[in-house]
């Protein structure tokens, strides 16, 4: 992958863990810095608190460069109480090393716990997050109305965040951005038929745009089809600079300033 001169970006949510990356994430990381990435904010999600722990890990390891995010995805609703315990839960929420309580959300694709658990667990979540007065990272699938009717009744404007790998439209948009929420963009924006969400990456304000990964899922063009990794978020910062009509310098610029203001804390801009 070749890099950009004087182009540094953050990879707003990336996934690191060892089933995905098995030579490590250090290898992942190394890639991503020759193209020019010098921020990650490390999602920990799975079906116990593995992922989370080792988030939080790579981050104490790596403070200038590596964030963490600590959540229930809502796949694994049903864990919390069980493998998932909410009080280690906030205690690693707590932690300096993470920015965020999440992913969180709604998922009605593909409903691997039951919605009515779903909802309950990303009300809880939400809670949480205001306990510990940290941004929350949303996911949201094929559940649009229902995400932004608990992030507006469970008061989650009080600490604000970012909607993650965004594929709504700009009715969604707009109401995610009036309750205090960012847009991050994935692989999607370039994608040939994703054409509501290249619309709401050309409209939205600058100063409220993120771009990510979600490595290893939805790898952009020329990348379709394969394994994604944190080096790729510059494909897709370069989608969403064209679609602004601006050079990609001023892109990267403005996410980077958009992500450390949203989540109180500087990243290294050194390779």
């Amino acid at each position: 992958m070749l890099r950009c001169a004087d182009v540094h970006l953050v990879d707003t949510h990336c996934h690191l863990d060892q089933a995905y990356f098995p030579e490590g994430a250090a290898a992942a990381m190394a890639r991503a810095r020759e193209a020019g990435v010098t921020g990650f904010v490390v999602v920990g999600v799975g079906a116990d608190l593995g992922a989370a722990r080792a988030a939080v890990e790579l981050a104490h390891a790596d403070p200038a460069r590596v964030a963490a995010a600590v959540g229930v995805h809502p796949h694994d609703a049903r864990m919390l109480g069980g493998p998932i315990a909410l009080s280690e839960l906030e205690a690693l929420a707590r932690r300096p090393e993470v920015v965020m309580v999440g992913e969180i959300g709604l998922d009605f694709h593909y409903d691997h716990s039951p919605r009515a658990v779903q909802r309950e667990v990303f009300s809880a979540l939400i809670d949480l997050a205001r306990r510990v007065n940290k941004p929350i990272c949303v996911h949201t699938r094929e559940a649009p109305e229902e995400t932004l009717d608990i992030l507006a009744r469970e008061g989650a404007r009080e600490v604000g965040g970012i909607i993650h790998c965004f594929s709504e439209d700009r009715a969604f948009a707009s109401r995610a951005l009036d309750l205090g929420f960012d847009l991050s963009f994935s692989g999607i924006v370039t994608f040939k038929n994703a054409r509501g969400v290249a619309d709401v990456a050309a409209w939205a304000p600058l100063d409220r745009v993120h771009v990510e990964t979600d490595s290893p899922y939805l790898a952009p063009v020329p990348f379709r089809g394969k394994p994604c990794e944190p080096a790729h978020v510059l494909h897709t910062a370069r989608r969403v600079a064209e679609l602004r009509g601006i050079p990609l310098e001023e892109l990267a610029r403005a996410t980077v300033a958009n992500v450390e203001r949203r989540l109180g804390r500087a990243f290294s801009s050194t390779v």
